[in-house]
């Protein structure tokens, strides 16, 4: 467990291990995934949960994952019985897990405000709230592209060494048209691009 804390802000450190103790769960740190920052997984033959999060996150981005996913456990504990992936009781489990690091000691005034805004009804991704996305990839020292959703209609980028256009957002997804070949393909919205 002692890896996973260190992707994690110091000033939250404490209490990522303390909620840590309170669920049973495998943890995993993945490589880096194109279509999501981490997941939440039942085993139903043995019912054991597990969590993973990709370990290339930022630190702020890796805790926000974490808690998210999180909550999904808490959810699976709470409402035996299915509702919905990122309704109100996800919601609000997200809410109650991530509110003892809602702090200026953990997170940069900036990055706080509008982390803030976007716990009054977050949505199922970071990368579904631009702002939030935005502010997140300030703090991202590693990357000099950009989120696909904030490239603007029509304009071309690199993506996986390959040229596309952007033509237009369907929800998570952006629809794009490959250079040369003309094909069109669905990418996720919060992929990492290379304007041109």
């Amino acid at each position: 467990m002692q890896d996973f804390l260190n992707n994690i802000p110091p000033a939250a450190q404490a209490y990522c291990q303390e909620i840590s103790t309170l669920y049973k769960f495998k943890f995993i740190l993945k490589k880096s995934r194109l279509t999501k920052l981490g997941d939440f997984k039942i085993d139903r033959a043995s019912g054991q949960y597990s969590v993973s999060v990709n370990k290339d996150l930022p630190p702020y981005q890796f805790l926000i994952t974490f808690i998210h996913e999180l909550a999904h456990l808490k959810v699976a504990e709470d409402h035996p019985r299915s509702v919905k992936s990122h309704g109100a009781e996800w919601k609000n489990a997200f809410k109650v897990l991530l509110q003892p690091v809602l702090t200026k000691k953990v997170f940069p005034d900036q990055l706080y405000r509008v982390l803030k805004k976007h716990m009054l009804n977050p949505k199922a991704a970071a990368g579904s709230d631009p702002k939030l996305w935005n502010a997140l990839k300030v703090y991202d020292n590693s990357e000099k592209s950009q989120q696909l959703i904030s490239v603007l209609d029509g304009a071309s980028f690199n993506f996986r060494n390959k040229q596309f256009t952007k033509i237009k957002k369907r929800r998570t997804r952006i629809l794009c048209k490959a250079q040369g070949t003309n094909r069109l393909y669905l990418i996720p919205g919060i992929a990492s691009v290379e304007p041109l």
